[in-house]
């Protein structure tokens, strides 16, 4: 995609540049554009048509949520038809609150912001094409081709007005879109949290405490600052001595498994070759083993009958220079003494005799209860106790950033934001030397000391100006998403969803920088350079003239989105090839076998939504510019939403849960569109003098930017917490739910929820607005609205009451053993137990043997797995139903 993107780029600017040899007076953006998208159409619908055949065999690949033992069963999708079109209708008819019902409300919301993209685009080409194609098009610019479209073929400063009043019209649409969908994010958002699956779930009782004093890490204190309010506590302590010893005990004992393993493969192999030597006629015990009381021998003894001691696995204490020693005594002793050291140092830590650090997990009886104390000022000094979070699961806390000071937390924010500013403005520089390397053929020409190039071997340039930017972009851009998540950890976020929001907003300001700004002027200065050596006064017109002409990398950079990412994540080439290939050659144990089929996918919800976020702004910025981009922005923001939408529906997971806090800063991020697309014609206004569209441009921009102020003000505190009005009526609502209506209660109220009866216009809830919803709930309050009566009136029609309709209802049990609730927010070390050893079955018996034997020091099984006639692995899914000795129930915190 890189190299497609980089090729068409240049292709798109050879093709703009009108003062070089025979490109002067010459315009071929469409045949440059049509003849970078060939091959590309090629591509996308050959991944397409593999991707249709294989699915029908490859169900891990491609319908893993389907059938994998490691979800629960409300957790699976349903399976679709095994034909190679006839899928697609029973595709569709599953609904995108599926997602939400059976997955997670991130997930749901990216494919809304996808459909929100796209209808912004659709409704953008029914604004702007009537009135600026025609405008454009008769412009007499001298445009021709694509160009003829762009507001670069407008001579005419009256025609600037047709510019103006679209553009009011389409970024007013925008921010209703943005203000409608924020109203329909914080009442979704309050309907699923409020829902008994998540209210009583254990994260949504908990807060955590940061930058606690010495003085409150204290249980008796807290208790007497919350009351009975309170529930457990979990004070955070400095784990480093019981991390470092179970890290040594799990990776003995995962050793042991490995030697265990080579142990009876070695043994099998023997025992089979003997088998054919003999001609078959190997006496029953050789053949077949003791299955009875083959562990009553001396250790060992089994393997003995094919391999000589010598022959049994043995490591070096230390590498290079330690002793050799047998790998499995060895690995028995060293657990028979890690194991007790490490039991007593989990209980003291869970008794509280270890050094505190200053963070303070505190579980309240009910979520009131828990928001309250969120949301109250808990210290009377400032920054202390504070900042708090609540919603954290224990699995996505980052344990070694509860013990930051306040102090410390300060400076490392600053530190971090400073880095990352820095990296943004540096980062461009080889971003911009890509471009220039891209486009050196154009500067040749003119720059004397350049001409050495010229010397250079045609073949050598063509991997010069093509492959070797394509390689470099492409290495600076896959590092980028690494080096931002290790950024936010290092800045202190305390959880994995708190780094993914902050990894969102920096990712993001690249996106903006590297891909929109920083292209769009190199891609039209570099384009213009030689007339700018040539005469440097003319520098603003011709920018403005080329400006509106770098929308045709953008046209087709949309395509290339949509195709190539769309048909690519369709076909999961490297997923196919690392399961299929790499997996037979890496997994040699049962437990590797295991974890890599019961794994699925996740997605990186901070470095996901910021490209398709950058895609709504590049189409948002153009719309009143070049507003053909709109078009392709619909096609590829479509064939986008579908390929995310196959995967959420039946291959990916989602692992971190922001909540749905991704989707509010996406829908900031396309205001982002919004100032730049006025901004941009403020200035090319400025450049073609034309002082009346300037001023009505500069007066939208302040509009624009008081409403947005306006606008982040009202929804800002609904984002993060929970209103106590519903807090009430969700019980209310419950109990009627319940079958526990009574006449006094507060549903009694005529203009409550049941006042509305099929006689003044009930509709029938399977035909709620909202969507497919649960048949047992109380009908909507409203009557059906019509499309425009529906967009104009979200606080009505995607109220409350209406959008908790499509949360998720006895979707699972909420329990907690005790054990889980002692232990909930205990670092991972304190509570982990000792691992369970999975070695596979062989017919002779030695695995029989090494599990009695090895059972008496830590746990071990060979249930579950066995080696087949081949000596090879084999796990068996079917009779374990996809559930192994090794799996363990996923706890809903």
């Amino acid at each position: 995609l890189h190299g497609l993107t980089k090729a068409l780029l240049r292709r798109v600017d050879e093709s703009q540049d009108q003062n070089i040899g025979k490109a002067q007076n010459k315009d071929s953006s469409l045949s440059a554009l049509v003849s970078t998208l060939v091959p590309v159409l090629v591509v996308a619908a050959v991944m397409t048509l593999l991707f249709l055949i294989l699915r029908r065999s490859q169900r891990r690949q491609y319908a893993p949520r389907t059938y994998l033992g490691a979800l629960r069963e409300q957790e699976r999708s349903p399976d679709l038809p095994k034909g190679l079109f006839n899928w697609i209708g029973s595709f569709y008819a599953i609904p995108d609150t599926f997602i939400l019902n059976h997955s997670s409300l991130d997930g749901y919301l990216l494919l809304r912001f996808l459909k929100i993209v796209t209808a912004i685009a659709f409704v953008g080409c029914c604004i702007t094409w009537p009135v600026l194609f025609p405008v454009n098009a008769t412009g007499h610019g001298g445009q021709v081709q694509l160009n003829i479209l762009s507001f670069a073929n407008v001579v005419d400063k009256n025609r600037y007005y047709a510019h103006v009043f679209t553009a009011w019209i389409f970024y007013g649409f925008v921010m209703l879109m943005v203000t409608r969908e924020h109203m329909f994010y914080i009442n979704l958002r309050q309907a699923y949290l409020l829902s008994p699956l998540y209210s009583q779930r254990m994260s949504s009782r908990t807060v955590l405490f940061t930058s606690v004093p010495d003085e409150f890490l204290n249980e008796a204190k807290l208790r007497r600052m919350f009351g009975n309010k309170l529930k457990n506590v979990w004070i955070a302590t400095d784990t480093k001595d019981v991390e470092d010893l179970v890290k040594e005990r799990d990776k003995t004992a995962l050793k042991l498994e490995g030697a265990e393993i080579k142990l009876t493969k070695l043994a099998n192999a023997a025992r089979i070759k003997a088998h054919k030597k003999s001609g078959g006629r190997d006496d029953e015990a050789t053949i077949t083993g003791h299955t009875d009381g083959a562990g009553d021998g001396e250790s060992g003894s089994v393997a003995s009958r094919w391999l000589k001691p010598k022959q049994r696995p043995t490591h070096r204490t230390k590498f290079l220079i330690g002793k050799k020693v047998d790998t499995i005594d060895w690995a028995r002793s060293e657990l028979s003494t890690l194991i007790p050291q490490v039991d007593a140092l989990q209980n003291a830590h869970r008794a509280g005799e270890a050094k505190y650090v200053n963070s303070v997990f505190v579980e309240f009886y009910s979520q009131a209860e828990a928001q309250a104390a969120f949301q109250m000022v808990a210290h009377h000094q400032p920054l202390h106790m504070a900042p708090r979070f609540i919603g954290i699961s224990p699995n996505e806390v980052i344990w070694k950033n509860l013990r930051i000071k306040w102090w410390e937390r300060i400076t490392r924010n600053i530190a971090t934001i400073a880095f990352v500013c820095a990296l943004i403005i540096f980062w461009s520089i080889p971003v911009a030397l890509v471009g220039i390397i891209s486009h050196i053929d154009y500067i040749v020409p003119k720059v004397p000391f350049l001409k050495f190039i010229y010397k250079i071997p045609p073949v050598i340039l063509g991997v010069v100006t093509g492959l070797l930017p394509t390689i470099m972009l492409a290495v600076l851009m896959a590092l980028l998403p690494v080096v931002l998540r290790l950024a936010a950890k290092w800045g202190g976020m305390p959880s994995l969803s708190r780094v993914e929001l902050r990894t969102q907003n920096f990712y993001f300001a690249f996106q903006v920088v590297q891909v929109f700004l920083v292209t769009t002027l190199t891609s039209a200065a570099s384009a213009s350079v030689v007339s700018i050596i040539q005469s440097p006064t003319s520098v603003t017109s011709l920018l403005a003239e080329n400006l509106p002409k770098a929308s045709t990398f953008y046209i087709s950079y949309f395509i290339l989105q949509g195709l190539a990412i769309s048909s690519g994540a369709l076909l999961q080439i490297a997923g196919l090839i690392i399961s299929r290939i790499l997996g037979k050659i890496l997994d040699k144990s049962p437990r590797k076998m295991y974890n890599r089929w019961a794994t699925l996918s996740g997605l990186g919800w901070g470095t996901v939504f910021p490209v398709y976020t950058m895609l709504g702004v590049i189409a948002i910025t153009y719309a009143p510019i070049a507003p053909l981009v709109l078009g392709f922005a619909t096609i590829g923001m479509y064939l986008i939403y579908f390929a995310y939408r196959y995967n959420l529906l039946f291959v990916f997971n989602a692992n971190i849960d922001t909540q749905g806090l991704v989707y509010p800063r996406a829908l900031q991020g396309l205001t982002v569109g919004v100032y730049l697309g006025q901004l941009c014609l403020i200035g090319l206004f400025g450049i073609k003098a034309a002082p009346g569209p300037i001023v009505l441009m500069v007066a939208a921009l302040i509009f624009t930017a008081l409403y947005h102020i306006s606008l982040n003000s009202a929804f800002g505190p609904l984002l993060t917490t929970l209103p106590k009005s519903l807090e009430a009526e969700e019980e209310a609502l419950l109990s009627v739910e319940d079958g526990d209506y009574s006449p006094d209660g507060p549903m009694a109220n005529p203009k409550g929820i049941h006042a509305i009866s099929a006689k003044n216009g009930t509709r029938d809830i399977s035909s709620s607005s909202a969507g497919p919803v649960n048949k047992d709930l109380p009908a909507v309050p409203h009557k059906k609205p019509s499309f425009f009566m529906k967009w104009l009136r979200p606080d009505k029609y995607h109220d409350y009451h209406t959008l908790r309709r499509l949360v998720p209802r006895n979707f699972a049990e909420i329990v907690y053993s005790p054990e889980t609730e002692r232990d909930a927010y205990y670092n991972p070390a304190i509570k982990s137990p000792t691992p369970l050893l999975w070695i596979p079955r062989d017919p002779a018996g030695v695995s029989r043997q090494e599990v009695k034997h090895t059972s008496r020091i830590t746990p071990i099984t060979d249930e579950g797995a066995h080696l087949d006639e081949k000596n090879k692995i084999v796990w068996d899914a079917e009779q374990t139903g996809g559930r192994p000795p090794i799996w363990e129930p996923k706890t809903y915190f």
